[in-house]
């Protein structure tokens, strides 16, 4: 089941964010809250706005950490990332020397892209 952040709601439908909370909280859009955030399913979503189903969308949602990174590493890894298009979202705790890097995207350019950052640290290992 894919599940729909507000945000991407209120971007699919061009409307504001404002509107797509205000309809879930109005009960005219089916949504589950998770902490703080609402998420929508697909299904939910189509079932209002009338559209059929298009086809099968499959995405994986990954976090990785990496410890004992310099900061020239990182820098390489966030550029390399950045520049790929993906959804990706890095933090590094300089006093740590720790990168944690979260991915958003397809199969396997998600696991594409977590060869190029094998390849960046890891140097000469076979993935």
């Amino acid at each position: 089941m894919e599940w729909l952040s507000v945000e991407q709601v209120a971007e699919e439908l061009g409307l504001h964010v404002r509107t797509v909370r205000g309809y879930v909280r109005d009960g005219k859009l089916k949504a589950v809250r998770i902490g703080k955030q609402y998420r929508i399913a697909r299904g939910d979503l189509q079932a209002v706005t009338g559209t059929p189903p298009s086809h099968r969308r499959v995405e994986v949602a990954t976090t990785v950490r990496v410890d004992a990174i310099t900061r020239s590493d990182m820098d390489r890894v966030a550029t390399l990332l950045t520049a790929s298009g993906a959804r990706v979202q890095l933090s590094y705790n300089q006093e740590r020397a720790s990168l944690t890097v979260m991915l958003l995207g397809g199969l396997t350019d998600t696991a594409d892209l977590l060869n190029v950052v094998s390849a960046v640290l890891e140097p000469g290992e076979e993935t």
